[in-house]
């Protein structure tokens, strides 16, 4: 979209970085309505106090956006405010995450030192001298693994990519009610897929009310994330809402994947969604979801006491108290008044 890529070029001179905040599209599945931000938009509470904190928050409530829609064919700029509540760094904003990006001829650089066996930092530091020094890079040297582990979990490898259309296509071919998804890259190779079944589709409908999701497990050949979408029925029981297949675990994966969950679902976004303490995923739900209540995962939060408390000469009082609180409690107000006292009692402030 040019009046996209007009607004990105403008940040980059100026020193900042965009993402889209809310859009819109027609029948035909067209962009009609786009509203680009800047990157430090909106506003991110953290849990952590700040002085543990490793990282600032990046959010800073930043007014700064765009706001442009279709009508008859032709464009309009509705909404335009260009100051900003922060500083801008016009020398380092290609390096800021959202304007970083790997050329054709930096991807086809990697890909062949990957092939002959020399290592990232080595390719990097190739592609970097013949871009002229640092200072003309437009990614890092973490964007360039990000690539390289894309690229060797591309399911277009040994033909197991046309293997999985023909599968799908078998099982829409059984039940027209089956639906599924697939990403592409720039090479025209499968990078994500999404799934789900008639039963899946028909237990939502009846059981989609609360979801979880979660990506903890990775498939053996690939080491692709494996996120499934999971469900309760009226017996208790878990059930599965759909899966996917991600090419890697950012924002744009995410929002991709639950847009697909989406549109199967008949775009009825669930009230509740359970993830582990994932930003990326955050983004991703906030953008998509921006009316479901998020909650974090109790069993991902509980894994993390013993790596927390182990070094506390009372660690096993400190988890009973813990486990007590958190499985016993029969309120919220219960709750806060006995973690206050455990942090009390063990010197845990």
């Amino acid at each position: 979209m040019t009046q996209k890529n007009f607004y990105k070029n403008y940040a980059i001179r100026c020193g900042f970085a965009v993402r889209t905040r809310t859009s819109k599209k027609d029948d035909y599945n067209n962009v009609i309505y786009l509203r680009l931000v800047c990157s430090r938009e909106g506003k991110y509470v953290s849990s952590i106090n700040p002085e543990v904190k490793t990282l600032p928050s990046q959010t800073n409530q930043c007014p700064a956006g765009i706001t442009i829609s279709k009508k008859d064919d032709k464009w309009f700029i509705r909404t335009v405010n260009l100051k900003h509540n922060h500083d801008l760094c016009p020398n380092t904003s290609k390096l800021v995450p959202g304007n970083r990006k790997l050329s054709m001829q930096a991807k086809c650089t990697l890909e062949v030192n990957d092939e002959a066996g020399v290592r990232i930092n080595k390719s990097y530091l190739c592609v970097m001298t013949d871009a002229g020094g640092y200072d003309s890079m437009d990614f890092m040297e973490r964007d360039a693994r990000n690539y390289i582990g894309q690229h060797k979990r591309s399911l277009c490898k040994d033909g197991d990519g046309q293997a999985l259309l023909r599968h799908f296509s078998a099982m829409k071919d059984l039940n027209k009610e089956f639906f599924y998804e697939i990403e592409l890259d720039e090479g025209n190779k499968i990078c994500s897929v999404f799934w789900a079944d008639a039963r899946s589709r028909a237990a939502c409908e009846e059981f989609g009310d609360v979801v979880c999701f979660d990506t903890t497990y990775l498939t053996n050949k690939y080491d692709m994330p494996f996120a499934p979408f999971v469900g309760i029925n009226h017996h208790g029981h878990f059930i599965l809402l759909g899966c996917g297949l991600l090419s890697s675990e950012d924002t744009r994966s995410f929002v991709w994947l639950f847009q697909s969950w989406l549109r199967c679902m008949g775009n009825k976004a669930p009230k509740g969604i359970i993830t582990d303490q994932c930003r990326a995923m955050a983004n991703a739900i906030e953008e998509v979801f921006p009316n479901t209540r998020h909650r974090w995962c109790l069993w991902h939060i509980m894994k993390k006491f013993p790596e927390k408390f182990s070094v506390y000469k009372e660690y096993n009082h400190i988890k009973s108290a813990i486990n007590k609180l958190v499985y016993d409690c029969g309120c919220a107000a219960d709750f806060e008044s006995g973690w206050e006292a455990l942090l009390s009692r063990h010197g845990l402030h």
